[in-house]
């Protein structure tokens, strides 16, 4: 795996564009967790439902003529890829949290990504007479940190190679 950050440096430092890339996906962490916890426990379900329902008629509009269970085994394998790659991202995700070293912006990012609240709502559940741009801050800060502990296990170069 080859890393991207200068030579001789001994801290990743995640770019702008790296940043924004970790706080998209800290926005769909909540959704990542609940497809893995739905496709875990009811994979049997998904995979009948795929079979006999619609959605595996016609997997391209532009298709006159499908096979239902082909279509239906491709959408299977579509959602055990997706599930295998968030089951990826939430890991280092989740390690990448665990080492943020402020334990404010840790509660921050734990409640505002990790358990998905909106912003309001996190601002609500921080300690009493903290402000919001202090709160906002806290997020950004675990965000940049998170986005650097990614970069460092190289989370980064992963998605680009699959996309």
């Amino acid at each position: 795996m080859a890393m991207v950050w200068g030579q001789g440096e001994l801290f990743a430092i995640a770019s702008k564009e790296e940043i924004q890339q970790t706080e998209f996906y800290l926005g769909k962490y909540k959704s990542m967790t609940l497809f893995m916890t739905d496709f875990e426990n009811y994979e049997r379900e998904m995979k009948q439902v795929a079979i006999d329902g619609e959605v595996a008629r016609r997997i391209d509009q532009e298709d006159l003529h499908a096979d239902k269970t082909a279509n239906a085994v491709i959408l299977i394998e579509k959602q055990k890829w997706v599930y295998n790659q968030y089951r990826k991202y939430k890991l280092m995700i989740d390690r990448a949290h665990s080492q943020i070293l402020d334990d404010d912006a840790k509660e921050a990012i734990d409640i505002r990504f990790i358990k998905g609240y909106s912003r309001k709502e996190t601002i609500m559940f921080m300690r009493r007479g903290v402000a919001h741009s202090t709160v906002d801050r806290r997020i950004d800060d675990g965000i940049v940190s998170i986005a650097n502990t990614l970069k460092l296990s190289g989370f980064f170069e992963e998605i680009s190679e699959k996309f």
